[in-house]
């Protein structure tokens, strides 16, 4: 965890980006409800939701979490200390200076949202000041997002392989390359560290 620690220090973030599937809500879990109030980024997340049915993610989170937890809107401003949730259907971007876009575009993946589509575009707005996260899911949405990430300086981590109900989507994170694999609890108290002065 402390070389984990030492690399958010030394990058200092500004936009945390988090992609899941399968196995969401367990990794999820032991991520966002560690994240103190004083956050000093925004978060953003893609969870896998038919597009035929309404997440209940923001519901579910705010509830269990010390940031507000919303559903991203539309040519929405993402504030720090904030964790903004992708609705069922629509892919999420980010553009330069920290505003959200929604798209209907084709899925990417088989998926819309599409983890790739947030961090890619994450990548572009953010430069090197990003962290992007991939959780447990049965495909391989968010590899090539991450390594987009990483190609333009930012940090990548995912989810220890073992502690994922769905191995597929952190495995095939391990192997485009990360900066660490770690438990999502382990990435939760790690962020928690880094956020508290």
């Amino acid at each position: 965890m402390s070389t984990a620690l030492d690399a958010l220090r030394a990058r200092a973030p500004e936009a945390v980006v988090v992609g899941a599937s399968a196995g969401a809500v367990e990794a999820l879990l032991g991520v966002l409800p560690a994240l103190p109030a004083s956050l000093p980024v925004p978060v953003l997340v893609v969870v896998h939701v038919p597009r035929d049915r309404q997440s209940a993610l923001p519901t579910l989170f705010a509830e269990r979490c010390l940031v507000p937890v919303l559903e991203a809107e539309d040519k929405l401003q993402s504030e720090p200390g904030r964790v903004y949730f992708a609705p069922a259907g629509y892919h999420l971007l980010v553009e330069r200076g920290g505003g959200l876009a929604l798209s209907v575009d084709d899925p990417v993946n088989l998926s819309r949202p599409s983890i790739d589509v947030l961090f890619e575009s994450a990548a572009w707005a953010y430069g090197a000041r990003l962290l992007g996260i991939v959780l447990s899911g049965a495909n391989a949405d968010g590899a090539d997002g991450l390594a987009c990430i990483r190609a333009r300086g930012g940090l990548g981590w995912a989810q220890t392989p073992a502690t994922a109900r769905a191995t597929a989507m952190p495995s095939a994170a391990i192997a485009a390359g990360v900066d660490a694999v770690l438990p999502p609890e382990e990435m939760g108290t790690t962020l928690a560290k880094w956020s508290t002065p």
